[in-house]
């Protein structure tokens, strides 16, 4: 797999993704992320990337040239699924999508930036919108980091235990369970007895576990993300 991020911070999104699992996942051959300054491709003498809106409205618009000259440059060497442009009004990136997105063979990620790109962009090059919350960031460098961190992890052999990532929450449209680690019961610095891990997870029994995760799932879903629930 292959995921292409263009930006003009590259310096915000590099350092992430070559660390811990995404770093991991590439020494491994998973995964290739490469990350591009969009002010290579710009043709103005002070690699300026944006210019003021038509029609007086506020802020700043990145211009078509400069994005348009780097994806079609990417496309000349290769094709791509998905064009992913990251704005707030884009659909809501969820766990499925990032699934969904993990058996594609190549992707571009456009982060969004100033007031936005110039539409044209959005109508002729861009294949898929996304958004990773209802709310505004500077720009899209973070929302490019968390879609790549989401959909890298869960490639076969991005972590070490496979199963980990399928009963991470979100994959059931369930929140996951409860975890509990050594020890089995625990004191707090305060001397508050917080009590002991459940009998259950120390019996053994595998299928009696499994359905005690199951009913703790469903539990914590109905309380705190009734919205998941719809239509089961």
């Amino acid at each position: 797999m292959r995921i292409d991020i263009i930006t003009v911070l590259p310096e915000l999104v590099e350092p992430f993704v070559q660390e811990s699992i995404l770093g991991r996942a590439q020494k491994k051959g998973l995964v290739e992320i490469h990350v591009h300054n969009l002010r290579d491709y710009s043709t103005n003498r002070w690699r300026r990337v944006d210019d003021y809106p038509f029609g007086g409205f506020a802020g700043m618009v990145m211009q078509c040239e400069p994005i348009d000259r780097c994806i079609s440059a990417l496309k000349a060497e290769r094709e791509y699924d998905e064009v992913i442009f990251t704005s707030p009004d884009g659909e809501q990136f969820s766990q499925p999508m990032a699934n969904e997105l993990s058996l594609k063979k190549n992707i571009i990620i456009l982060c969004g930036h100033y007031k936005g790109i110039d539409w044209r962009i959005r109508e002729h090059l861009i294949t898929r919108e996304v958004s990773i919350g209802d709310y505004v960031l500077t720009g899209g460098e973070l929302a490019a980091a968390v879609m790549t961190d989401a959909i890298v992890r869960i490639l076969p052999g991005a972590i070490g235990d496979e199963q980990s990532a399928l009963s991470d929450s979100f994959q059931d449209n369930l929140l996951a369970a409860p975890v509990y680690s050594r020890p089995k019961q625990y004191t707090a610095v305060d001397g508050t007895d917080w009590g002991s891990v459940p009998d259950i997870l120390l019996s053994g029994h595998e299928a009696r576990i499994k359905e005690w995760e199951l009913q703790q799932s469903l539990e914590r879903t109905r309380r705190l993300r009734p919205d998941l629930l719809e239509g089961k």
